[in-house]
């Protein structure tokens, strides 16, 4: 069973590497010198601190698990996280456009340090605060660093559609290539090198304040609406106003949150699904194909997005995402597991492995997707208070889920994560119905508005 994971990890490779190379002029977009330097600037710096989070990623679970807390106390731990993320989270990552897009990702960098050095201590209390810390940073991540970006790049007068360009560089280098790294790095550090589980959780703080050092040398500050008049709250009117008043943005939000809940749950219960009788599996190697997966997913969304509409094919990769979720509802009524305390993977698992692999694919594709579409929906002045609304709902459901993480039968929260995707695909074909709806009574004002400036003169 040991040389399905080099398969896999292989057969990927291959894929991802003749995605790349066989890009044509169609898939490739012209752009400017002064363009790439900005590019490649925010590339480095989102790569830096996407290996802080991704070092940490294959070994929080197995870290709590070698201190000895049980699987209803880790759930307790990651509550901790996703809790602070929804509260603290949504405060901090909203005054990012009052106080600085720039400063907000400096407080991410700090937050995430003091989090990494929480787990050097197997103190239940001091983990809660570093799961604490570690949410209000998570907050920051998908927040800070995409506002700033979509202003820096309008402020800099870049052509619009540039942004998917970096977009989907960036989630390629830094989810994937780096993601993948980081695991390899992780299994490097905890097993070959003997350094134990805490050790990725450390050089991931190094990555982060060399991350910090390149922020704080080279980006400058923007700002969502830089009146001074507006305190937070008024803040989070508008971000509600705007909600609340336009139907795509509700939607974006609804779609985003169903997907991250169910990526997040996911986080969660991939270790249990593929060893649920303690087998002996690669957490570092696994975890790494599932982020090659992720690779290739973002390689296939460069493609779409320069060729397709987002709207459109976002449907399909929900609907594919939401089957996915599903193996193990399946394999539970078709494979006999096995009652086998250790061993290798079973056949079972290694079924859930190749289908959690096109899960992250999907999940590839959704990251510069959704970028995208929040570029053109979300109004820039608000840009990040509505981004961590959008992760309330997000923040609460996985809530609920961690909190019956012993209640429910794992194939039933993974039977959950899947119909909240199939809905996902639903509102995704809404979400096009009402964006068409939109583009077209805009042409047709537009157009209007041409007529009556071509007649005008003869009226005179």
């Amino acid at each position: 069973m040991e040389a399905l994971y080099y398969l896999v990890f292989g057969g990927l490779s291959v894929v991802v590497a003749l995605l790349e190379f066989s890009k044509t002029s169609k898939d490739r977009i012209s752009t400017s010198v002064a363009f790439n330097s900005f590019k490649n600037n925010y590339i480095v710096v989102y790569s830096l601190m996407m290996a802080g989070d991704w070092l940490q990623g294959p070994y929080v679970y197995y870290l709590y698990h070698t201190y000895g807390f049980g699987k209803g106390e880790i759930g307790r731990l990651f509550i901790a996280g996703f809790g602070s993320s929804m509260l603290f989270g949504t405060i901090v990552g909203s005054l990012a456009d009052k106080q600085g897009r720039k400063r907000a990702c400096v407080t991410y960098c700090i937050s995430y340090i003091l989090s990494c050095i929480t787990k050097h201590s197997p103190e239940f209390k001091v983990l809660m605060l570093g799961r604490i810390l570690g949410g209000i940073a998570t907050s920051l991540l998908f927040s800070a660093f995409e506002s700033w970006l979509v202003a820096e790049h309008n402020k800099r007068g870049f052509e619009p559609q540039w942004l998917s360009l970096t977009f989907s560089k960036a989630i390629f280098i830094g989810n994937g290539l780096v993601a993948i790294v980081c695991g390899l790095f992780a299994n490097l550090l905890t097993d070959t090198l003997g350094f134990g589980p805490v050790s990725p959780f450390d050089a991931a703080a190094c990555f982060l304040a060399i991350g910090m050092a390149i922020i704080l040398s080279t980006w400058g500050e923007n700002y969502g609406d830089p009146s001074e008049s507006k305190d937070l709250l008024s803040q989070f009117k508008v971000a509600a106003v705007a909600i609340a008043s336009d139907e795509k943005i509700a939607l974006l939000g609804a779609i985003q949150s169903l997907f991250e809940g169910s990526m997040y749950t996911f986080v969660f219960l991939w270790t249990p699904a593929l060893s649920p009788n303690d087998e002996d599996i690669p957490h570092g190697f696994i975890f790494a194909t599932f982020m090659l997966s992720s690779m290739l997913g973002s390689s296939i969304a460069s493609r779409l997005m320069a060729r397709a509409k987002v709207e459109g094919y976002m449907q399909v990769v929900f609907a594919i995402s939401s089957i996915t979720l599903l193996l193990p509802v399946i394999t539970s009524f078709l494979v006999t597991s096995s009652s086998v305390k250790g061993g290798s993977i079973s056949i079972g698992g290694c079924i859930l492995l190749v289908g959690f692999c096109t899960f992250e694919a999907c999940v590839g594709i959704f990251w510069p997707s959704i970028m995208k579409m929040r570029s053109q929906y979300i109004p820039e002045e608000a840009r990040s208070t509505i981004m961590n609304f959008f992760r309330i709902p997000l923040n609460i459901f996985v809530c609920i889920v961690l909190y019956n993480v012993d209640a429910f039968p794992m194939t039933v929260m993974f039977g959950m994560c899947s119909i909240f995707l199939f809905i996902a695909s639903i509102l995704q074909r809404r979400l096009m119905v009402v964006a068409e709806s939109h583009r077209s009574k805009t042409q047709d004002w537009t157009a209007m508005k041409e007529r009556d400036d071509e007649a005008e003169p003869l009226n005179i």
